[in-house]
């Protein structure tokens, strides 16, 4: 049997295949390529290019692959841009879950694991978010993911009296980072590493977005966890489904301390060579001093640990992008 992922050739979903491929599960990719590319797929892995809003698409390839389980990664990301096009992140983060879960039950599939996000929370006023902190998105985005959420806890619900009632649980993580694989890396318009990394490329200076918050070295601080760490939490949320083994219905994957831009920024120059001092440009709104989260119950649940240091987090993801020049 096998794994059904969707967005499995986007950055984050092409190291769930990887991270699937490793643990001896069969995976299969579902993938548009709006954001994805074809060459993340690795050779012999079953892709099949499609939208996930087509239901008839998903149902065949769950029974022609006899698909055990989903991990929906698919989706779109960009928290920001979201507030500019709120009904396509509608579109394609609810509709497209709510077809998914129609798909998965047409074809008598059971297990799911959502790939949320910790935008459900929006801005909290702790410095340390746990999963049982009230939930303010504060973007369609998140608002999407929030709903999202709340589609698998209802069909959990409906289905909780079938002899196989839907299984689930949402991983939220903030500012995934790294490579684990020098074929795959972060193509993001949108984050940090990237947005930094194609600066120094072309020769330019990164910029760091205010340095007057209220953190130890004046810049905002946020949750940045390296992509092997996310892909494996994924494959052990698939196996513990699979098993029937208890399962929270959402779990944080945090890293508890967090890093500051600055400490990006110092390690990038450390890593990459290229001396630079950023140029500090105005504050974000909205942008809170510090979020961070916990993890605590994804390391009991589902060996979550962060692997890697800070340098490490560049050094991977930085070796990626070099490899595709």
């Amino acid at each position: 049997m096998s794994w059904l992922v969707t967005g499995g050739a986007g950055y984050i979903g092409a190291h769930v295949v990887r991270a699937l491929a490793a643990a001896g599960i069969d995976p299969v990719v579902v993938d548009d390529l709006s954001s994805g590319h074809a060459a993340f797929v690795p050779e012999g892995v079953p892709f099949v290019r499609g939208s996930i809003l087509d239901r008839e698409l998903l149902v065949g390839a769950m029974r022609e692959h006899d698909v055990q389980g989903v991990i929906h990664v698919a989706g779109f990301k960009y928290a920001g841009v979201s507030v500019q096009r709120p009904l396509h992140t509608y579109e394609q983060n609810v509709e497209g879950t709510r077809v998914v879960l129609q798909a998965m039950a047409d074809a008598g599939v059971h297990n799911i694991v959502f790939s949320s996000s910790a935008a459900v929370y929006g801005t909290p006023d702790v410095p340390l978010v746990t999963e049982d902190l009230p939930k303010r998105p504060a973007s369609p985005y998140g608002e999407s993911k929030l709903i999202g959420e709340w589609l698998l806890r209802d069909q959990g619900i409906a289905t909780a009296s079938d002899p196989q009632p839907l299984r689930h649980t949402s991983l939220r993580y903030f500012n995934v980072v790294g490579s684990a694989d020098p074929v795959v890396y972060d193509t993001s318009p949108h984050n940090l590493f990237p947005i930094v990394f194609e600066k120094l490329l072309a020769g330019e200076t990164p910029q760091i977005n205010g340095d007057d918050y209220d953190t130890e070295d004046g810049t905002n601080v946020r949750d940045y966890v390296h992509v092997g760490d996310i892909a494996a939490a994924h494959v052990v949320a698939a196996q513990r489904l699979a098993s029937g083994a208890p399962i929270e219905a959402a779990y944080n994957l945090g890293s508890r301390n967090g890093l500051s831009v600055k400490q990006i920024m110092d390690a990038m120059a450390r890593v990459t060579g290229i001396d630079f001092t950023p140029k500090i440009g105005p504050r974000r709104p909205g942008d809170p001093d510090r979020i961070v989260a916990t993890g605590e119950l994804a390391a009991r649940d589902l060996d979550w640990a962060n692997r890697y240091t800070v340098d490490e987090m560049v050094r991977t993801g930085w070796e990626a992008r070099r490899t595709a020049e």
